[in-house]
């Protein structure tokens, strides 16, 4: 045996409460993340400074939305990262002002199919 409690090709395990500090709810406002919840980085709220003190997950998050606008549950993807794990780290994030969150327009909310259809058409009309 070579003393190794992992894969060699795995690499390092890092378990998630680790990389929350066993915390399972983001932030003190118990802010909520849904799946579709858009994410950007705030463009004043970058400083250098105080993101080189962020952790190494936080600043992975930080580069997957500076590229462009990401969903929670695209994020949870591309960082390979449960999504409860993710959720916390983006509540660090929101706290600290780095990123805006926003909600996608409800669909209940969306304009009915039938007035764009009617719009397109007086639009081609023209």
């Amino acid at each position: 045996m070579n003393g190794q409690w992992y894969d060699a090709e795995a690499g390092p395990l890092v378990r998630p409460y680790a990389m929350t500090g066993g915390r399972t709810k983001p932030g003190p406002h118990g802010v909520r993340f849904d799946l579709i919840a858009l994410v950007v980085v705030d463009p004043d709220g970058t400083d250098e400074v105080a993101e080189s003190l962020l952790g190494p997950e936080h600043r992975a998050l930080l580069g997957l939305c500076r590229s462009e606008t990401q969903s929670v549950a695209e994020l949870a993807a591309d960082a390979d990262l449960p999504v409860g794990v993710v959720r916390v780290l983006l509540g660090d994030l929101l706290e600290g002002g780095h990123v805006k969150v926003s909600r996608p327009v409800p669909p209940a909310q969306l304009p009915d199919e039938r007035i764009l259809r009617e719009v397109i058409e007086g639009l081609r009309a023209l």
